[in-house]
């Protein structure tokens, strides 16, 4: 009943991890994996293919289309998508989400829990329609159906953010999108080249999702902002590095007994 997805690419150490977790501790609860690679290079393909894995290789990248991938090559009508660099925790991951589908036919997707964000939003009922960027779909660690996505596939003109469009998409024409109790890690470690990235797409993607503008004076207060919080955190650093010096100093100086 259910299909794993996992967007990659160059995620080798992490993806193996990811497909080990699955296979160990999950295979009774999925029907069928399936790596959306994008060209990598690391030996990320010949590991997925050693676990069994199905792999599907995208060549020109976009959130949107990637999502739209994983949809289309699912076999199966529960799609659960993760990034190589997250993984699920719970022993009854799947299990909960499952019977979150079958309780609910007018259930379009869910999402699971893996910041204090989610949890707060969680226990205090705050709804997808409520706050579709904190309660909607996050494409690492959520569960969506095949069946609304073939009526209503993600956008791929949207440089990022596409879980969140597709959430408030949903939910107008009458969907649900909830949370589950299933818990998992979202453990990513980006270079600073990745962060850049990441931070051109939000810019546009925060402007077409959520209207999110600024002018001239905001560029250029925020371009101090990050200046100052570079040399104060530069400071701090030198000023707790010094201190370190110090203690261990006077430790090597007055060394304690020894138990």
């Amino acid at each position: 009943m259910i299909s794993v997805v996992i967007r990659n690419k160059n995620q080798k150490e992490a993806l193996t991890f990811l497909l080990k977790n699955l296979t160990e501790r999950y295979a009774e609860d999925i029907s069928e994996i399936l790596v959306i690679d994008n060209e990598s290079t690391d030996g990320s393909i010949e590991t997925a293919e050693l676990f069994g894995a199905r792999v599907v290789t995208v060549k020109k990248f976009s959130y949107g289309g990637s999502a739209n991938i994983a949809a289309k090559a699912a076999t199966f009508p529960v799609v659960v998508i993760f990034s190589a660099h997250s993984y699920p925790i719970s022993h009854d991951f799947f299990k909960l989400i499952l019977e979150k589908f079958h309780k609910n036919p007018k259930l379009a997707g869910l999402r699971c829990l893996h910041s204090p964000n989610d949890y707060r939003n969680y226990i205090n009922n705050i709804s997808a329609t409520e706050d579709a960027n904190r309660s909607g779909l996050i494409f690492s660690g959520s569960a969506f159906n095949k069946k609304v996505w073939e009526k209503h596939p993600f956008r791929e003109d949207v440089s990022t953010f596409e879980d969140k469009e597709w959430s408030k998409r949903v939910l107008d024409v009458g969907y649900h999108i909830e949370f589950v109790n299933a818990i998992f890690s979202y453990e990513i470690k980006r270079t600073r080249k990745q962060k850049f990235f990441r931070f051109k797409n939000d810019i546009v993607g925060n402007y077409q999702l959520w209207h999110t503008d600024f002018n001239f004076l905001d560029v250029v207060k925020q371009f101090f902002a990050d200046v100052y919080g570079s040399f104060k955190r530069l400071f701090l650093d030198i000023y707790y590095s010094f201190k370190r010096l110090v203690f261990r100093i006077k430790f090597l100086l007055n060394k304690p007994s020894k138990f």
